[in-house]
């Protein structure tokens, strides 16, 4: 198990990662999801132990690794930009993990082929990487990662060069290897599909901190702020004040209108709250929300409408624009 204790690091005199703490268990995929600049790559680094925290500790099954240097952690490393060897073929790129290791050629050639198989590539090993498209370069990188039978993965933006197709495609075989295999991984990155497609439990970092964590469902159904709503598209994140409580539920006065909403916080009156409008149309909440429609997008089955007022909506059939159009949506208390 991976622990991470009370990290800090700073850069350029600017707190970076303000203590970072979290553990990645025996078969647990975690993604570290957040906008650039929000610390990911840099934690990432440090695990791998190509960089030091300021202070806090990073442990493996109990054991501090400050001490150890990156090739003796047995961390496997995957980049969005490959890293292959353009010189070698797909056997050679697969083993050279193995070969800084000193390992015996049978045994190479036995953990080549078995990660090979792992990642569909069983034929490719006499091929060039630079004749193979980005997709197959990736999984040649994924591979590599895997020859090593390493104790970690780690996932650098390792889709972010591909299509969506190709992206989608090798999605859903990664996470079936990484169930199969058992081994814990942390993947990085900024697209909130990879992540929500990828992850077992889910880290959101802002401003170096962890706002958010728990398990993608956990994370969709309740965002718990207005930043991690925002980062997420999941609404419209407006403001409102707090009129009062009628019924269990709190009066909330908005730009919008007044709103009545179900919450667990406390509130007083007159305190400014932040609301979540959800875009999906309910039948039973009894918050209405209304406005001139500006703008109507064809959406995959759906079409998202934009109102005059800035909040949006998804309906099965299109109004037209100019129309005036009220729906009945799930407005939610943020804090």
């Amino acid at each position: 198990m991976l622990e991470l204790r009370h990290i800090h690091k700073t850069y350029e005199g600017s707190p970076l990662l303000t203590d970072i703490s979290f553990n990645v268990d025996t078969g647990e995929t975690i993604c570290l999801l957040g906008a650039s600049g929000s610390g990911k790559s840099t934690l990432l680094r440090m695990i791998a132990g190509l960089e030091e925290p300021d202070s806090g500790n990073i442990l493996f099954n109990g054991m501090d690794l400050a001490a150890t240097p990156p090739h003796l952690r047995d961390f496997g490393l995957v980049f969005q930009d490959y890293a292959l060897f353009p010189h070698l073929n797909v056997n050679d790129n697969v083993a050279f993990g193995l070969r800084m290791r000193r390992l015996p050629p049978a045994e190479i050639r036995e953990r080549v082929a078995e990660a090979l198989e792992l990642v569909s590539l069983s034929e490719f090993g006499q091929r060039r990487v630079t004749d193979l498209s980005g997709g197959e370069q990736q999984r040649v990188a994924l591979a590599r990662a895997l020859a090593i039978r390493p104790r970690l993965l780690m996932f650098d933006e390792p889709l972010g060069a591909l299509d969506k197709k190709l992206k989608d495609g090798l999605l859903e075989e990664l996470r079936a290897i990484l169930h199969r295999t058992q081994i814990p991984a942390i993947y990085v990155t900024h697209d909130q599909e990879e992540a929500f497609t990828i992850a077992d439990r889910i880290l959101i970092l802002h401003d170096g901190q962890i706002v958010r964590e728990g398990t993608p469902a956990e994370v969709w159904a309740y965002p718990q702020s207005a930043y991690v709503a925002g980062f997420l598209g999941l609404g419209k994140v407006f403001e409102g004040a707090v009129m009062g409580q009628q019924n269990g539920e709190w009066q909330v006065e908005s730009g919008f209108g007044i709103f009545h909403v179900r919450c667990n916080h406390k509130h007083s009156r007159g305190e400014k709250v932040h609301l979540l409008a959800r875009p999906f149309k309910v039948q039973d909440d009894a918050n209405a929300v209304s406005g001139v429609v500006t703008d109507v997008i064809f959406q995959q089955d759906r079409y998202k409408v934009t109102f005059d007022n800035g909040l949006f909506v998804y309906l099965d059939a299109p109004p037209k624009v100019g129309e005036h159009v009220t729906v009945r949506v799930k407005v939610e208390c943020l804090a």
